[in-house]
């Protein structure tokens, strides 16, 4: 895919991306919704590059293999490597921008997965996985703690969050990420999704917002 954003601060993207790490059940609420226990420390999980689309001009979704879920999350953009060492001053020097993102999840296969005890990649790294607008800038936002996600679906608010609801806010889930395996510049986060997750279909309109700061409209193809 030739695809490729400019970003605010100038930080360029090509596609596929190198990788897509994610927090789950980061929002306890959604845990419920889905009734999932809340996790006692972050549930991590890995999307190639690969499966990241841009949200403009529509995105499909597979028309063959059930339910396809979607999951509005608050997704950060890293410009500088991140290290097991990295500071909570590293990891905010790190955060090159924001933006409203779709992670898409084969509902009725991951649950059959999980079921039997499987691991459920195949649920979530599909192509077309990560729904991904153009980010801005990370000095949009003056507090990391306070961040806003909205979906709109239809006319209808499906989703409807804030950072301050994370159960391991930004900062430190990222910093515990690093901990884990090195982080790149390029590296997109996506930090969990609110509640109200449920299934897409052909030919819905949605909004994602960061709001007051970011809008972007799309389409389900």
């Amino acid at each position: 895919m030739n695809y490729q954003h400019q970003y605010v601060d100038g930080t360029r993207i090509h596609f596929p991306l190198g990788k897509v790490v994610c927090v789950g059940r980061n929002y306890a609420e959604h845990a419920k919704e889905l009734n999932n226990p809340i996790p006692t420390e972050p549930l991590l999980f890995i999307k190639p590059g690969s499966c990241v689309v841009p949200a403009e001009g529509g995105f499909n979704i597979p028309s063959d293999r059930g339910s396809v879920h979607f999951e509005a999350e608050i997704a950060v953009l890293l410009g500088k490597p991140l290290s097991a060492r990295a500071s909570e001053e590293d990891v905010r020097d790190a955060i090159s921008g924001f933006a409203p993102a779709l992670d898409l999840t084969l509902r009725d296969v991951q649950s059959k997965l999980r079921d039997k005890g499987l691991p459920w990649e195949i649920a979530k790294c599909f192509d077309g996985a990560c729904v991904l607008p153009p980010f801005v800038s990370a000095d949009a936002f003056a507090d990391v703690n306070d961040i806003p996600i909205r979906l709109t679906i239809n006319g209808e608010v499906r989703q409807d969050g804030n950072s301050a609801m994370m159960l391991n806010p930004i900062v430190p889930i990222i910093q515990h990420m690093a901990a884990q395996f090195s982080l790149q510049a390029g590296d997109v986060i996506l930090t969990g999704t609110p509640a109200g997750v449920g299934p897409f279909h052909s030919g819905d309109e949605l909004v994602l917002e960061l709001p007051g700061v970011s809008r972007f409209d799309s389409r389900v193809l």
